[in-house]
Formats: C-alpha cells, sequence, structure tokens
C-alpha cells in the first residue's frame, strides 16, 4: 500500500467523495483496498464515476463538496488524514479495517507503542484499581495507554496515565468535535493536550450502536496488545479481544474474565491469548510480547541486510 508524504487537496477531496457516495454500494474496505493499490483516489473516482454520470446533480456536486469540507478541516483546531498520509498511523495500515481517514486532536505518533486497557463501563472498585495500577505499569515502561474514553475502566486508565505523567490516547466512538460520555468532556480535553484523541468518524458524528464496534476494531488495530481487565457477555471488551486475534495482536485476559463469561473460557489456550490474575502477571505477559516483537524486528533487519548483501 503506498503512503504519501502529504495528500494534496484533489487527492484528499475524491478520497471523501469516495467515501460519502460510495458509488454503486462499495463498502469503504474495499474502497480503502482500491485506492491503496492505485496510490490515486482521483484515478479511482474517475473510473467508478465516469463524467456520464454527472446527470446526477449529486454526483456533480460530490466532488466539490468534499473539497470545501477537506479545505474548512484544515483550519479546525483538529488534524485531517488519510490512511495515504505519512502521518497516519503505521499499525492500523496492515488490518483489514483501515480506517480511511481519520481526526486527531494531540500530536500523533506514527510508530506508536501503546497497550489498549478495556472493561466495562460499570466495572468494580477492583477492576478499576487494576486498570489504575496497570496504566501506572506502562507509563514505567515508557508504553503508551490506549482506551476509549468510556465511562467505567477506561477512565480510570485514562486518568491513572494522565496522572503518572504518561501518556494516552482516547479512540472515540463519535466524530471529534463530540464528547461522549458528556462527563469525559474535561478529560477529553486533557487527553488532546497531552496526548492523542483519535476519531475515525465525521467530525459531527453522534455515537451509534455501529460505531463503537468499529471503534474496537481500531483500537485493537493500534495497539500492541489489549488487556481486557473485567467484561460481560455482551461487552465491547469482547469484541475487541475477537477482534484483536483477527488482527494478531496478543489479548491478556484477567483471570476474571476467563472464569466468568463464556468467550472467555473459549478463549483460554488459543495462540497469541494470555491469562494474568494479579496486575503484575499482566506486566510480565506485555514484556515478553513487546520482547518477541523486538526479537521478530532484529531477525527481519538481519534477513534484509543478507538479501541485500
Amino acid at each position: 500500500m503506498l503512503a504519501m508524504s502529504s495528500l494534496d487537496e484533489r487527492e484528499a477531496a475524491a478520497l471523501v467523495a469516495l467515501l460519502q457516495v460510495r458509488p454503486s454500494g462499495i463498502a469503504w474496505q474495499d474502497i480503502v483496498e482500491l485506492v491503496g493499490l492505485s496510490g490515486s483516489a482521483r484515478a479511482v473516482w474517475d473510473r467508478l464515476v465516469p463524467p456520464t454520470l454527472f446527470e446526477d446533480t449529486d454526483l456533480a456536486s460530490a466532488l466539490h463538496d468534499a473539497a470545501a469540507s477537506v479545505t474548512a478541516w484544515r483550519d479546525e483546531a483538529f488534524t485531517f488524514t488519510t490512511f495515504l498520509d505519512d502521518d497516519y498511523p503505521r499499525r492500523l495500515r496492515g488490518v483489514r479495517q483501515t480506517p480511511p481517514v481519520i481526526f486527531y486532536a494531540g500530536q500523533a505518533k506514527p510508530d506508536e507503542k501503546a497497550v489498549s486497557i478495556v472493561g466495562s463501563r460499570q466495572a468494580d472498585d477492583n477492576a478499576l484499581a487494576f486498570a489504575a495500577t496497570l496504566a501506572r505499569s506502562l507509563v514505567d515502561r515508557n508504553l503508551t495507554v490506549l482506551a476509549g474514553l468510556a465511562a467505567g475502566v477506561d477512565t480510570a486508565a485514562h486518568q491513572a496515565a494522565l496522572d503518572a505523567n504518561g501518556r494516552t490516547v482516547a479512540v472515540i466512538g463519535t466524530g471529534i468535535r463530540k464528547y461522549y460520555p458528556p462527563q469525559n468532556h474535561g478529560l477529553q480535553d486533557q487527553i488532546a493536550r497531552t496526548g492523542l484523541v483519535l476519531s475515525q468518524f465525521w467530525p459531527d458524528a453522534s455515537p451509534t450502536k455501529r460505531s463503537f464496534p468499529m471503534r474496537n476494531a481500531t483500537m485493537s488495530a493500534y495497539g500492541y496488545a489489549t488487556v481486557v481487565v473485567a467484561a460481560g457477555e455482551h461487552s465491547g471488551a469482547r469484541i475487541q479481544a475477537r477482534e484483536a486475534i483477527a488482527h494478531g495482536r496478543p489479548v491478556i485476559l484477567t483471570r476474571r474474565v476467563a472464569e466468568s463469561t463464556e468467550w472467555g473460557r473459549a478463549l483460554i489456550g488459543q495462540p497469541g491469548v494470555y491469562l494474568a490474575a494479579t496486575v503484575e502477571e499482566a506486566a510480565d505477559r506485555i514484556d515478553h510480547i513487546f520482547s518477541l516483537d523486538d526479537r521478530l524486528a532484529e531477525i527481519t533487519q538481519m534477513m534484509s541486510r543478507g538479501a541485500s548483501g
């Protein structure tokens, strides 16, 4: 998949128009694949929306409207970027659910080493303490704390990272101009000032039933691993664990989750799934995951040098 230093306005507008119009009902994942293969959103637009279709007024104005939106977004307090830009998070490019565009407030780091801490919005005090302590442990390791800004476990993880002067990233299930849940308005602004708030939805998009599973898939892809602290049978954390396995990302389940949910029990023994009874065990699993990643990077470099020599 090609990457550009900065997508010009014409290309960015064509990508936005493709996503908004979705010619012939094409899925956005397929738009990502077509544009990624060709390296040009405008070329894909011209192929899918030939001039003969411009008798349709909506199609005729789509590019103009998209260009106007892109220009307006460039003047906003947030940053708009596409999957072809260099500042796009590298790890999001390697999955089927690659968000075509993202909007973010704060400082982006394309090669960030982050770990997701996820769990129930109605978590008890033990789960909240586990999330907060683990977040501080990640900060001590110079790792980024990744969560979804939801009430409960997510909030505990974000706040603990901030209190420890660490970096935290919030992947939200709404547009970047929205605040959800409302009580986390101040927390979202604080994360934007010191870390990163990231959205894959149009800036004014409200939360929907579909947006949060999509957010969980993006969190899974962005991070190196997912730690599920507390979750029920139908929790969004369950969705993220499933997506993480599909993405080839390790999953760490607390023993409580593994023993109290059917889906948790079903994951035990699967490749890349670890159990942790304590924060210390979870931290040890994370150290192991990153040591394996470092070793793989060393082997890849050695093979690359051997091939070039």
